[in-house]
């Protein structure tokens, strides 16, 4: 791994780098199973009901990205097709089941391992930013619960400036929030595209958190496969 540059400032993606969303999500999927009954509403198990979800909701997320449905489209109509896709008639759907999820998912605290150890050893030696394409408010529930938000100083949502990751846009307004210029920050996420794509067209080096070494086919600044690798050279 090459010599870092000297960076003074740090910006994280959250979800799916910091905030476990798959393991946060499949245990509150599976509450919501449970709580509403859907074994009597079709013939589907709790892990058919969160593998059908989360490949629903990934596609109507690169949708809202790509401009093509709004925020309330997507909160309001992926539970809709992906009840209706396991065979649910669409007049069964629990009502409240959408909000249940909302409501629910962004307590639940579990966080990839050595967040906290690699947080507070960063946030001796460089300030720490958040950008995220979440929601706001949902956001804010997320690192609040998983007692993230003392570590950061900056937290940059899409809806800040009304543009997703990865449009330039985005870091080049965290990069004015923050006080700093591109050269002297690093861009840490999980996704080639938003996060280290969209952080290369903004002029910022990037670590690709790869947790499951797949082979990139950009060439990130660096490339840790566990946040705690982000201590060797930082």
């Amino acid at each position: 791994m090459k010599k870092p540059k000297t960076y003074r400032h740090l910006f994280f993606d959250l979800d799916h780098t910091l905030w476990d969303f798959e393991k946060n999500s499949e245990e509150t999927l599976h509450h919501l199973y449970d709580h509403y009954k859907l074994d009597q509403l079709g013939n589907f198990t709790r892990d058919s009901f969160y593998r059908k979800y989360s490949f629903v909701n990934q596609r109507m997320w690169d949708q809202y990205h790509k401009g093509k449905i709004t925020q309330q489209q997507l909160r309001e109509n992926r539970f809709v097709k992906c009840l209706t896709d396991l065979g649910v008639a669409s007049n069964d759907i629990p009502e409240g089941i959408s909000k249940a999820f909302i409501d629910i998912c962004p307590t639940k605290t579990a966080v990839f391992p050595f967040t906290h150890e690699v947080l507070g050893y960063l946030k001796e030696k460089y300030v720490l930013h958040i950008i995220t394409n979440g929601f706001k408010d949902v956001q804010y529930i997320k690192m609040r619960s998983a007692k993230l938000d003392s570590y950061f100083s900056e937290i940059i949502t899409s809806e800040c400036i009304n543009c997703t990751k990865p449009d330039k846009r985005i870091f080049q307004h965290a990069l004015q929030r923050a006080g700093v210029t591109a050269q002297e920050s690093l861009m840490i996420g999980d996704s080639l595209e938003a996060d280290v794509l969209g952080a290369m067209n903004a002029g910022i080096d990037q670590v690709f958190f790869n947790p499951e070494k797949k082979r990139p086919r950009l060439k990130p600044t660096y490339e840790v496969h566990c946040l705690s690798q982000l201590k060797t050279f930082l």
